[in-house]
C-alpha cells in the first residue's frame, strides 16, 4: 500500500506544480517536453536500462503504444482546458477511472468480493459528487473530455500489462517509453517554436525538471504498486484515482483557498470511505 500512496503523493504535486507554472505564463508543451527528458535521465541513472534484452522483447507494441499516448493525452489535456475548462477537463480524467476497473474484470478475471463491489459502488457517485462545480464556460467541444476518458483510461490498462511482463525490468520498460515520449513531444514542441513563433523561455525547463521528477516517481510507484497487487489490479486503479481526488481537494482547500460546496464535501466523504473499503477488501482477499 506504500507504493500506492508515494504514487499519489507525487501524481497530486505534479498536479500542483502545473498549476502554479500555468500562474506564471509559463509553456506546458515545453514543460511536458522537458519533464520527459527528465523523466529519462533518472531512468537511465537510477536503473541501468538492460539494452541488449530489448532485441527479445515482444512488448514492443505496447511501449511504443504508451510512447505515444502519454505525451498525446497531455496535449489533449491541455486543448480540453482551454475549449471546456478546468472542471470538466478534470471530471473527465478522473471518470476514466470505469475503463481500467472494467478491464479488472472482463480482461484481467479479477474476482471481485462484496467489500471492493461496495467500495466501487460509493465510489462512483462519489467522484462526480467531487467534480460538480458551476462552470461559465459554455463552448460545447465535448470530443476532448471525451479523448482525455478514453486516454487516461487506456494508459492505466497498459501500465497494468507492462508491470505484469516478466521477460524484461519494468525499468527497462519505462525507459523506453520515456524514451519515445520525449521524442513525439520534442517534435510538436520544436512545432510550436517554429511555425506557432511560441517563444522558447528557460523557466519552462525548470519547471519541467520539477515536474519530470515527480512525473518519474509516480509511474515507478504506480507500477510497483500494481507488481505488488498483481492479483487485484482494481485496488489500485480505484485506490488511485480516488486518493488523488481527496488530496488533491484537500490541497485546493488548504493551498490554494478554493471553495467547495456541500456536494463536493458530500463526495470527499464517500470517496473516503469507499478508500477504507478498498483497503479491508485487500487485507481480507
Amino acid at each position: 500500500m506504500l507504493f500506492l500512496i508515494l504514487s499519489i503523493i507525487c501524481s497530486v504535486t505534479v498536479g500542483v506544480l502545473f498549476k502554479i507554472a500555468h500562474k506564471n505564463q509559463s509553456s506546458s508543451i515545453q514543460i511536458i517536453t522537458f519533464n520527459y527528458a527528465t523523466a529519462l535521465l533518472l531512468s537511465y541513472c537510477f536503473f541501468s536500462p538492460d539494452f541488449k534484452a530489448l532485441a527479445s522483447s515482444s512488448a514492443w507494441p505496447i511501449y511504443t503504444l504508451l510512447g505515444v499516448l502519454l505525451p498525446t493525452v497531455f496535449i489533449v489535456l491541455v486543448l480540453s482546458i482551454q475549449h471546456m475548462g478546468i472542471v470538466k477537463t478534470d471530471a473527465a480524467q478522473r471518470l476514466s477511472l470505469f475503463i481500467p476497473i472494467l478491464a479488472a474484470w472482463f480482461i484481467f478475471d479479477e474476482q471481485f468480493n462484496s467489500l471492493k463491489i461496495a467500495a466501487i459502488l460509493i465510489g462512483f457517485p462519489a467522484l462526480v459528487l467531487l467534480l460538480i462545480k458551476p462552470t461559465s464556460n459554455q463552448e460545447n467541444k465535448w470530443m476532448y473530455p471525451v479523448m482525455v476518458v478514453l486516454g487516461f483510461g487506456t494508459i492505466d490498462v497498459l501500465f497494468k500489462q507492462i508491470a505484469l511482463y516478466t521477460k524484461l525490468p519494468f525499468t527497462t520498460s519505462l525507459f523506453v517509453i520515456f524514451a519515445i515520449a520525449l521524442v513525439i513531444m520534442g517534435l510538436y514542441a520544436l512545432f510550436t517554436i517554429l511555425f506557432r513563433k511560441e517563444k522558447f523561455s528557460s523557466k519552462n525547463i525548470f519547471w519541467g525538471i520539477l515536474v519530470g521528477i515527480f512525473n518519474f516517481c509516480n509511474i515507478f510507484f504506480y507500477l510497483k504498486a500494481h507488481q505488488a497487487f498483481a492479483q487485484n489490479p482494481s485496488t489500485v486503479f480505484a485506490g488511485m484515482n480516488m486518493g488523488v481526488i481527496v488530496i488533491g481537494s484537500l490541497v485546493g482547500i488548504f493551498i490554494f483557498k478554493e471553495k467547495i460546496s456541500r456536494l463536493n464535501f458530500t463526495g470527499l466523504l464517500l470517496a473516503l470511505i469507499a478508500i477504507v473499503l478498498i483497503v479491508l477488501s485487500q487485507i481480507n482477499y
